[in-house]
């Protein structure tokens, strides 16, 4: 009686297979993780610049659109936001290098840019 050593080829391809039909499974759920992840930082800097320019409007009675003098930087790869105000209200828009045609809108006071059903305050993405 001989000892044999190692995997028949059978026994292998049923592995590979197994581990074919798990990556099948596993990649399209993380196809989407960096889009999510740009949207969440544009989100992210919207909610950002709403607090900055409420300490603004607590300083100075009024809102800017100047962002130097609201002392904010946007996240690395998120375009600066650009800020609409009108009398005792604003709304700000941005988007990311890295996605093309993804916005995100964000108002204080009046409508959402891109939605207007957003609720106030609200950042909303499309």
């Amino acid at each position: 009686m001989t000892n044999r050593n190692g995997f028949t080829l059978i026994e292998l391809l049923v592995t590979v297979v197994i581990i074919g039909i798990l990556a099948a499974i596993g990649v399209p759920k993380f196809t989407n993780s960096k889009s999510k992840g740009y949207i969440t930082a544009m989100k992210s800097d919207l909610r950002n610049l709403l607090n900055a320019e409420e300490s603004f409007f607590a300083d100075s009675a009024r809102y800017t659109s100047n962002l130097a003098s609201l002392n904010f930087r946007p996240s690395p790869g998120a375009n600066p936001p650009v800020i609409n105000v009108y009398a005792g209200a604003w709304t700000a828009t941005n988007s990311h290098t890295q996605l093309s045609g993804a916005q995100c809108g964000i108002a204080a006071n009046t409508t959402n840019p891109l939605f207007g059903a957003a609720a106030d305050g609200e950042p909303a993405c499309k």
